[in-house]
């Protein structure tokens, strides 16, 4: 798969953006040609990504408000003119506890980040993609959208929802020529799994047949396929970039 595609004269707006795989596929979309909204509840650090890029623009919002999220492609279409690529990125892991024992509050917190989000997303990227001549949008699941994980129900219920409402969302908007798939990664190196101890950082990597954990820049670079015209009949998908972690 290419590390670069084509992205000139595509307007892009990706959340959750400031860092991790957010980041990744804001400067691979920027290294394409695109112009690109770079949104995170860390508005400096969006700045900061912002402006280390040709056309870039940054914003904070809170994706689980909805009229945030709906501000945030008015102000897309304000400062670029079209909306044709959106990546629902942006999420938490939440808390950790057993069915019974998880906290009413914590589950409305990362329903409202994880699941949510994305919905908002969709109900006002959808309209201006298409008002923009059609396009791509990626929702990023998990893994977890497709196993379950032990004291996560809060997080494995909204990355399942995800898979399923991109497939229902795509199979509503093909003919108007907006696309919309999931990417699902396993386990990924970011600083914070490296602040691990040595123990429990090689435990995850020995979940993944490939014996090692993926890279931001691998889940960007799929994602940016999908979202590129070399994907032009790929919608309603969902696709692992796990190192076979669901194999098993």
């Amino acid at each position: 798969m290419a590390d670069s595609f084509d992205f000139n004269g595509k307007v892009a707006l990706v959340t959750g953006a400031a860092s991790g795989i957010g980041e990744a596929v804001v400067r691979m979309l920027a290294a394409g040609g695109a112009k690109v909204v770079v949104a995170d509840f860390n508005g400096e650090g969006a700045k900061k990504v912002a402006a280390s890029l040709k056309a870039a623009t940054a914003a904070q919002l809170d994706v689980s408000d909805a009229p945030s999220v709906q501000k945030l492609v008015e102000k897309t279409l304000t400062t670029y003119g079209a909306l044709h690529l959106a990546v629902n990125n942006a999420g938490i892991g939440g808390a950790t506890a057993p069915v019974v024992d998880y906290p009413i509050d914590a589950w409305h917190q990362i329903i409202g980040v994880n699941l949510n989000s994305v919905f908002y997303g969709m109900k006002y990227q959808i309209p201006a993609i298409i008002r923009s001549g059609g396009g791509a949008i990626v929702n990023m699941a998990s893994i977890l959208g497709s196993v379950g994980w032990r004291e996560s129900s809060g997080y494995v219920a909204a990355k399942h929802a995800v898979v399923g409402m991109t497939k229902t969302a795509a199979m509503e908007y093909a003919q108007q020529g907006v696309r919309i798939n999931s990417v699902g990664p396993g386990f990924i190196d970011t600083p914070l799994l490296k602040a691990l101890d040595a123990q429990t950082y090689a435990g995850l990597k020995a979940l993944h047949p490939i014996g090692r954990l993926g890279t931001s820049e691998e889940v960007a670079s799929l994602t940016c396929f999908l979202l590129s015209s070399s994907a032009g009949n790929i919608t309603g998908s969902y696709h692992l970039v796990d190192g076979g972690f669901t194999a098993q």
